[in-house]
């Protein structure tokens, strides 16, 4: 069976990790003056590093040449070549425990844990629990964990995961180092997978890679998978294939059906909305990405400052693309057809006539 791209092409030391780069710095710095501590919080969105993370330190804690090798250590990075870095990458490391709280949330997972994680590490020098999902603990097995969360041997470090940060009782997260990971910006992903599609050979256009890289919303781990899926297509995958596979629209079809919008063609709107539903292509996702579209148009509009910052979703022709849109909008107008689009994309989504709500958006704002 092979593997899947989001574990094969997982990084292995933290100058591979995207995205993070506070983060990285931080780690990294604590790494190199052994000033590792013995709980850690990451929290975020889903697919942004916080268990491939929690990995990390447990192979700078365990690596075998960073504790031989001071001026090794200094660089703050795992050496991917010794007994301990290798089983760790491979999960087989004995002293590396993973918990899904999702399905072991219980006082009496926790239990297992403060008795299991006395005993000294089989192989390397430190134990590392990776609590992954952790906002799905009890109310029980938090109070349960917080003894050996703030006290836990020396020989122990614990790594909570979770994207649900505002779940965690104070209790937990005052016990703990917290880190924020980002949604990492489409640039970034397209990035790492353009390196994947070349090590993998997979014929791609650049713009069907823009589309997977945006379907995956900010997610480097979404997107891989959603690439693994479109590369068993034998032929060179093109936008309209990538369109196809992933059912969802590529920008710029959301810039068109925008400007449409904007410019009040009701009768060309229509139209355009029907040969994107003809095509089979996901209305509702495409509500969605036209909300976003038109909030960087307003945005850009009253600060035209932000497109800096949108430097990082968006390539220089489409930046030119969504200036020239923000200058023809109007202010008000396009507050009240995001209102409006919201409300048909709330309705869009329980209706099993998907297209109602958004003809109807289009016909209010626009007629």
């Amino acid at each position: 069976m092979a593997l899947a791209l989001y574990r094969k092409y997982r990084p292995k030391k933290f100058s591979e990790l995207i995205g993070q780069e506070t983060n990285v710095e931080i780690l990294k710095n604590a790494a190199a003056g052994n000033r590792l501590g013995h709980g850690y919080l990451f929290y975020g969105s889903r697919g942004t590093g916080k268990t491939t993370t929690a990995r990390l330190i447990a192979k700078l804690l365990n690596c075998e040449k960073r504790h031989s090798d001071v001026a090794f250590a200094r660089i703050g990075e795992p050496c991917n070549e010794c007994r301990s870095c290798k089983e760790i990458d491979s999960n087989t490391s004995f002293d590396v425990i993973e918990i899904d709280a999702a399905s072991n949330r219980g006082i009496d997972e926790i239990r297992n844990i403060k008795e299991s994680i006395q005993t000294a590490p089989v192989g390397g020098k430190y134990k590392v629990y990776i609590i992954d999902e952790a906002h799905m603990l009890t109310g029980a097995a938090f109070n349960a964990l917080l003894k050996t969360l703030e006290e836990p041997p020396a020989h122990a470090v614990l790594v909570l995961a979770t994207t649900e940060y505002e779940k965690l009782p104070a209790t937990i997260t005052s016990r703990v180092q917290r880190f924020l990971f980002k949604k990492l910006p489409k640039t970034k992903i397209m990035e790492k997978l353009s390196a994947i599609a070349r090590a993998e050979k997979i014929e791609i256009e650049p713009a069907a890679l823009e589309l997977v890289a945006a379907a995956g919303e900010g997610s480097l781990r979404d997107a891989e998978s959603l690439l693994d899926q479109i590369a068993s297509f034998n032929s060179k995958i093109d936008l309209a294939t990538a369109e196809r596979l992933t059912g969802r629209v590529g920008l710029k079809k959301v810039e068109e059906f925008a400007s449409l919008v904007i410019k009040n063609d009701l009768k060309g709107a229509l139209d355009y909305l029907a040969a994107l539903n003809e095509e089979g292509h996901n209305l509702v996702q495409l509500a969605k990405d036209l909300i976003h579209y038109l909030r960087k148009v307003l945005s850009l509009k009253l600060n035209p400052g932000l497109e800096k910052i949108f430097h990082s979703e968006l390539t220089s022709d489409e930046i030119v693309k969504l200036k020239k849109l923000s200058m023809e909008a109007d202010v008000q107008k396009t507050v009240r057809l995001i209102k409006s689009f919201i409300r048909a994309y709330s309705e869009m989504r329980y209706s099993p006539f998907a297209m109602v709500p958004l003809e109807v958006c289009l016909a209010e704002n626009l007629g």
